[in-house]
This record gives C-alpha cells, sequence and structure tokens, in this order.
C-alpha cells in the first residue's frame, strides 16, 4: 500500500522517480480501508528535503498511511517558503483536537541551546504531552530525540566539544526484539550531532530500554516500556549525501571543521559517499509501523484520546 499525501507536493515527483509509490489524496478517496493517520512534526529548515526522506522511508511498508504536515503556531521558518507551509502543512491548533496513530518529531539544527532557550519550547511541551493522549506511538528524531527525553523523563543530554558526525556501527542489546527484528547483528547509522546520552543514563530510568547502540555512539535507539515512545538519536533518514553536505557547510564556517568519519572512501572529501545504511533505515520504520502502530492502535481512531488499546504484539 501506499503512503498519501496533498496533491502536489514536491515529494511526489521526487520519490516517484525513485519508483516510490505514494499516492495524492485525490486517488485515496477512493479505497475503501481505514488508513493509518500519521502526522510529521517537521522542525528542519529544509522542509522538502526533510519531507522526501520520511515519505521515503515510510512508504515502504504493505500498510497505507495518510500522512498529514505540521507546522509550529508560535515560530516562522526563515528558509521555506511560506506559499509551501500554507499550501502543505497544517498549524498544530489546527489539529490538536485530532488523533493520531502515529507521530514523528524530526530534529532541529539547536545543539548548542538550553531547551529552555529554544524559542518555541512552550509549544513544543505542549504538543509532546498531546501525544501521551492523542497517539498510538510518537517516534522523536534526533534533536527531538534528546528534547523529550529531557521533558518526559528530566534526562539531561551531555554537550560535546567534538561533534560526532559520520557513519557508525551499532549493535542490537534484544535479540528478539520487535523493532530491530530482521536486524543484522551489526548496522550502520549516520549521526550528526553534539548531544550524548549514554548507555548508562537509560539503564537509570526503569520506563525506558536501549534497543540498540554502541560504546562510541552511546544510545542510538531508545523505547518506553509500552512502545508509544520511540526515541532514535541518529539519522537512519539520510540521503547519501546529506553529510556531506553539511560537512560543506561547516567548513564555510571554520575550516577546522571535522571530517565525517566512515564517510568518504579513503577519507576523501572529492570522493562520493555510497549509502551503507539504507536497508537499516526501510526496516526499522517498517517495524515500528507494523509493530507499535498498526497492530497496537484502536481500529476506531477516536478510542485513542480514551488510551483504549489493543495488546501489544510487539511485546
Amino acid at each position: 500500500m501506499p503512503i498519501t499525501v496533498q496533491d502536489q507536493l514536491p515529494a511526489i515527483a521526487a520519490l516517484r522517480n525513485e519508483n516510490v509509490f505514494v499516492m495524492p489524496q485525490s486517488r485515496a478517496k477512493t479505497q475503501e480501508i481505514r488508513p493509518m493517520r500519521l502526522a510529521i512534526l517537521n522542525l528542519m529548515p529544509n522542509k522538502v528535503e526533510t519531507e522526501v526522506q520520511f515519505i521515503r522511508l515510510l512508504a515502504n511498508s504493505p500498510l497505507q498511511v495518510n500522512v498529514d504536515l505540521l507546522r509550529l503556531d508560535t515560530h516562522r521558518s526563515k528558509n521555506a517558503s511560506e506559499q509551501h507551509l500554507n499550501t502543505f502543512y497544517r498549524y498544530f491548533s489546527e489539529v490538536k483536537h485530532l488523533n493520531y496513530d502515529a507521530l514523528i518529531v524530526t530534529g532541529a539544527p539547536l545543539a548548542h541551546l538550553e531547551y529552555t532557550d529554544v524559542a518555541y519550547w512552550k509549544e513544543l511541551g505542549v504538543i509532546f504531552d498531546w501525544a501521551n493522549s492523542h497517539v498510538t506511538s510518537t517516534l522523536f528524531s534526533c534533536w527531538a530525540a534528546h528534547a523529550s527525553l529531557f521533558h518526559h523523563y528530566d534526562l539531561k543530554r551531555e554537550l560535546k566539544e567534538n561533534k560526532l558526525c559520520g557513519v557508525f556501527k551499532h549493535h542490537c542489546f534484544s535479540e528478539h526484539g520487535a523493532l530491530t527484528r530482521g536486524f543484522d547483528d551489526n548496522f550502520l547509522v549516520p549521526h550528526s550531532r553534539y548531544g550524548h546520552i549514554s548507555l548508562e543514563q537509560i539503564d537509570n530510568i526503569p520506563e525506558l530500554e536501549v534497543v540498540a547502540g554502541s560504546s562510541e555512539v552511546g544510545a542510538y535507539l531508545i523505547k518506553n516500556s509500552s512502545g508509544s515512545q520511540i526515541f532514535i538519536t541518529g539519522h537512519p533518514e539520510y540521503d547519501a549525501d546529506t553529510l556531506a553536505g553539511e560537512y560543506a557547510r561547516d567548513v564555510a564556517k571554520g575550516p577546522k571543521a571535522p571530517l565525517p568519519e566512515n564517510y568518504y572512501l579513503n577519507d576523501d572529501p572529492k570522493s562520493v559517499p555510497s549509502k551503507t545504511w539504507q536497508s537499516h533505515a526501510f526496516l526499522l520504520f517498517s517495524n515500528w509501523l507494523n509493530y507499535y502502530v498498526y497492530q497496537t492502535t484502536p481500529y476506531d481512531i477516536k478510542l485513542i484520546s480514551q488510551d483504549i488499546r489493543t495488546d501489544n504484539y510487539a511485546e
């Protein structure tokens, strides 16, 4: 089944060129099924690129998923066109009365700011709390993962002096975990962050479990006991050249920008990087949608607000 998005969304053309099936809403209205309803709160400045990256991963599933793109009421993007946002995005205030089977909150380039100094921190906290009663399972990505762990569990990240940037090896901590079902023993994921959460920090919180990570990257994939909160501290959604673009921007700011590790062939930034993490990324999102959304959410989406959920097959 396809991902369903608004007609004319630029991501449709980009993904169709990759032979990814994305269905416009006009056609989806003819489908006689109950599709999953998913929202993406896109905090990244490069809206279109981020849309393509996440919708690509969501589309690799037999489930039909209707996607709403969300924006904050209290923040205006300086990088995305207002026309694009007005056409394809909904303000949170427009949907806060609705329920969703799933929600994705993307990362944001706010590495060195204290959370409480973020201009839209108050509204973001409202959304984090709203998701607890209006969403079956929420996936928090990179900065949003650290921010939500702080909001919900008072778990403070450590800001490293040197940026963790590159493609790193990870391993699973649970042999039969639903999120990592089908994973190889070791798998690769890109990271690009200063914030760090150690394995020991998560171990001290009974409600949380580190599903995958390593001593080098710390906790990468984390879930709460019910699977209603999934935290990803890396970037499995990245394109092959995303880190290269970030490195070029860092170099423009200063010549001492760290070279992404394990990324360029022979550490030569003139080489064309390969995408070595895509199969893991597709499987991760497919597992999340299957085990923690589709098999957990009630058929009547109105029941989510009453916290009535079916047995969690993943457990």
